[in-house]
């Protein structure tokens, strides 16, 4: 029988991070296209809108040919396949499910953003002051946004508690990029804590390996 195969449009360590780790947990034959920096190469970008118009990452193309984008939405499309005792999304209703939902939803509408707008704020002004000013606004905006997730997170060691589940992928990913690792562990103890417990997830080694080396 011929083993579905997914392709993913990914950059090592931006949002496609997300789709690979998942990919690797629920063991999916998958191909990955690596675009380049869609900040700096215009290529890079040309060549992506081809597939995605928006040329972002993550950019998933089906085992069918159809295109799948925005992290979540794959989050749940690869949910929705998966064995009840692998799923990263609790899939009976109740609390665990609303969690999950309620979060993984948050990460993306509020703090993604953050990074869209604030990693490279030379795209939306051009005064050098008002540039150092929007970027440090969405920092410390970030940062507040996180202490909400910290009060949210249950008390270990994943964040539902017992559970492994997608809110985790998220978080040990997330927790790489600004304002990085050190302040996590400084101000959002439980975040820290499931970030390092993250890494250590035998099923997502290789993947760290080659998004996050060294």
């Amino acid at each position: 029988m011929e083993v579905p195969m997914y392709k993913l449009y990914a950059q090592p360590g931006w949002g496609s991070t997300l789709v690979e780790a998942q990919a690797a947990w629920y063991g999916l034959a998958l191909t990955i296209e690596d675009v380049g920096n869609l900040f700096k190469s215009a290529e890079a970008r040309t060549h992506l809108a081809k597939v995605n118009p928006l040329a972002q990452v993550p950019t998933l193309v089906l085992p069918d040919g159809r295109i799948l984008t925005e992290s979540v939405a794959i989050t749940l499309h690869f949910a929705d396949t998966a064995p009840a005792d692998r799923s990263l999304v609790p899939m009976a209703p109740g609390a665990e499910r609303d969690t999950v939902l309620r979060w993984l939803v948050f990460l993306v509408a509020n703090i993604y953003p953050t990074f869209t707008i604030g990693d490279d704020t030379s795209r939306w002004l051009s005064d050098k002051g008002a540039q150092k000013e929007l970027a440090d606004a969405m920092n410390a905006y970030r940062q507040r946004l996180w202490t909400q997730v910290e009060s949210a997170a249950g008390d270990g060691p994943w964040f539902l508690g017992a559970r492994f589940s997608a809110l985790d992928v998220f978080v040990t990913i997330m927790t790489r990029w600004t304002p990085r690792r050190a302040w996590f562990a400084a101000s959002t103890p439980k975040l820290s804590a499931i970030a390092q417990r993250g890494d250590a997830v035998p099923e997502l080694a290789a993947v760290w390996r080659r998004n996050f080396p060294g």
